[in-house]
């Protein structure tokens, strides 16, 4: 069985011939890591001008109550401003063997060996891209013009033009262009935030490179977050209207003939569409446009805190109302979060008084606010609630990233506590510490061994976690664990956990 794996369409497709879009068919694609492309046009101060939208515009036979049976005039009225991108780059050369020129070893191969240096092979990428203003600045992805020497631009009408890569950001997978050309046909931008799980939407691209191809859905889900690539600020809208390689950075569009998507990934087994692919919202992109244009990069707010979501368990544990927000898992030395006073584990429930759902919600929340903005945290505190006044720093991209674990050990069994969450524990001594990545002075519990039909092998605990606090209540020795653990009643207990340097919230029932 093929394991379903998340494919970003990349800029490497070549298209060029139907033998070539035959063997493409059936290859399935990987994912390969993305670097920033600095502006080629330096800081632009030209303020954008974008299309307005056209609220309550409707195809003719919706218009007249009937049913809808063509999309052809809304296709019409878009398509002249979705547009093939190709991106040239230069190839790292072949690497010659030292003996290619010794006339002994080319006996065994005669003329089947190269001769002489090898020539950088050129790289060519296939893309699309959305007209948004009439004077030419294009919205396309990232990775499809990540690294590229020379980018054209294909308009519908076959006119090609040479464009300039004006920024390119990386952690929304967005980048913009520019081409010179007045008078262009553009797509207007619509509010994402107004998109309904259950709309129509249409896709439109250049899939494969055998044309620009519409293809039609529904809004499948919203807020998504896949976890590929970078990652940092994913918020995608999900449609099974068909995307394809070669449709990365095409436009989604609504049945008003708005822009309210920049079509990005999808999931696949095999890299062709299965229904699953998603788009990066046009709110989204247009905020990450207006900062490319004007500063030729993005900046971002950062809290400096840790932060998982909150479970049913966690929220059980803690006697919260309601199965939502955030609870911080650890506070960034010198952070935004430090200075407004958050600690660890306090459960953030609202920014500016919007309700925070998860972590995705909240990241993405505080990166759209600039460095230096001032927020009101709504938190939760030892059952209290309250509310913290913050004044954001700067994103960097070095931030929010944790490692996995898998420490060892050996020492005596946690008495009661290895019956009950099914864990053989030992105190942690500064040489474990080290051993574990840990900073000097962390103290806890090192977990020793994990029963695999036990509770904490359930709750995602590993060999080597450090176990630092029983419901909120610090942890020193294997006694304090078989301590914490005897006293809890119903509840599951809550773990703080030290994986390596990174802290989280794991819940975990004890065996009765």
């Amino acid at each position: 069985m093929n394991q379903e794996i998340l494919i970003k369409h990349r800029a490497s497709a070549r298209a060029h011939g139907l033998a070539r879009l035959a063997s493409a068919l059936v290859v399935a694609f990987a994912l390969v890591g993305c670097s920033s492309v600095r502006s080629q046009v330096g800081n632009n101060n030209a303020p954008v001008t974008f299309a307005p939208t056209t609220p309550g515009a409707t195809t003719a036979g919706a218009a007249a109550g009937q049913p809808q049976n063509s999309y052809a005039d809304l296709v019409a009225r878009v398509a002249p401003a979705v547009v093939t991108v190709r991106s040239e780059r230069r190839g790292r050369a072949a690497q010659q063997h030292p003996f290619m020129d010794d006339p002994r070893f080319r006996e065994f191969f005669g003329d089947r060996l190269p001769r002489g240096p090898q020539t950088p092979r050129r790289e060519e990428g296939l893309g699309s891209g959305v007209i948004v203003t009439a004077d030419g600045y294009i919205l396309t992805n990232h990775h499809v013009v990540d690294g590229a020497d020379e980018v054209k631009v294909e308009m519908n009408d076959r006119r090609v033009m040479d464009a300039k890569v004006v920024g390119s950001d990386q952690p929304s997978d967005l980048a913009v262009l520019k081409i010179n050309a007045t008078n262009l046909p553009v797509l207007p931008l619509g509010n994402s935030d107004q998109v309904r799980v259950g709309d129509i939407a249409l896709a439109l691209g250049n899939p494969l490179g055998i044309g620009q191809t519409v293809t039609s859905g529904i809004i499948s889900a919203k807020n998504r977050a896949t976890g590929l690539g970078d990652g940092s600020f994913a918020d995608f809208i999900q449609t099974d209207a068909p995307i394809n390689r070669g449709n990365s950075g095409g436009a989604l569009v609504n049945t008003n003939g708005e822009l309210i998507g920049i079509n990005s990934q999808i999931l696949s087994p095999s890299g062709g569409s299965i229904g699953i692919g998603f788009a990066i919202p046009s709110n989204m992109a247009k905020g990450v446009m207006e900062q490319l244009v004007k500063n030729g990069k993005v900046r971002r707010g950062q809290l400096g805190v840790q932060i998982q979501d909150v479970t049913s368990d966690i929220a059980a544990n803690l006697d919260l109302k309601e199965i939502r927000g955030v609870i911080i898992g650890a506070v960034t030395p010198g952070s935004a979060g430090e200075r407004a006073g958050l600690k660890q584990g306090d459960v953030i429930t609202a920014l500016d008084n919007a309700p925070v759902n998860d972590v995705n919600g909240l990241r993405n929340r505080v990166a759209s606010a600039a460095p230096g903005a001032d927020v009101v945290l709504t938190i939760v505190r030892d059952g209290r609630e309250q509310q913290v006044k913050a004044t954001l720093g700067e994103f960097t991209q070095t931030a929010q990233r944790g490692e996995d674990n898998s420490g060892s050990g050996d020492g005596a069994a946690g008495g009661e506590s290895a019956g009950k969450l099914g864990i053989r524990a030992q105190s942690l001594t500064p040489e474990l510490a080290a051993e574990l990545q840990l900073q000097s002075g962390a103290q806890g519990v090192v977990v020793a061994d994990v029963d695999p039909d036990g509770p904490a092998a359930v709750a995602g605990i590993q060999r080597g976690d450090v176990i630092v606090q029983v419901n909120r209540q610090p942890v020193r020795s294997t006694a304090d664990l078989t301590a914490a653990i005897g006293r809890n009643a119903t509840r599951p207990a809550l773990l703080l956990i030290n994986r390596r340097g990174t802290t989280s919230f794991l819940t975990v029932k004890p065996k009765a």
